[in-house]
């Protein structure tokens, strides 16, 4: 069971996770991770094992992008699981085509200590996070 309220939850989420990737602040994204953590795109079951690999493919995703932004959100966050769930919608734009792109998606969040031990991403059309 957490000793984090179910606002924390939602704020770790938000305000530093998607709020990191809109804005490229890679420091602010890579904290809400363990050293140990895994995030893993299911629809193309492509998987990130470790802080250096996410950051990685985080890497990836802001040298591709000259914009990304997530909103839209519904959260539902079970505390005493020590996990939140979200809906929302993505947008990005290529570099390459300056080509804009809408993606529904949905991410399972497990933490643990506060941070974030395993994701868990589900989205609509070709995976961003290769």
């Amino acid at each position: 069971m957490s000793d984090q309220p179910y606002e924390y939850y939602v704020d770790i989420v938000t305000k530093r996770y998607f709020h990191g990737i809109d804005n490229g602040d890679m420091d602010l994204v890579m904290g809400c991770f363990h050293s140990d953590a895994s995030l893993r795109e299911m629809s193309s079951n492509t998987l990130h094992d470790g802080y250096d690999a996410i950051k990685e493919m985080f890497v990836a995703l802001f040298a591709a992008h000259s914009r990304i932004w997530h909103g839209n959100f519904v959260h539902t966050a079970d505390t005493r699981e020590c996990a939140i769930c979200s809906q929302f919608s993505v947008e990005v734009t290529s570099i390459e085509t300056h080509e804009l792109v809408r993606y529904e998606s949905g991410n399972r969040f497990y933490l643990e200590d506060g941070k974030f031990r395993s994701v868990f991403v589900y989205m609509s059309g070709e995976t961003l996070l290769k």
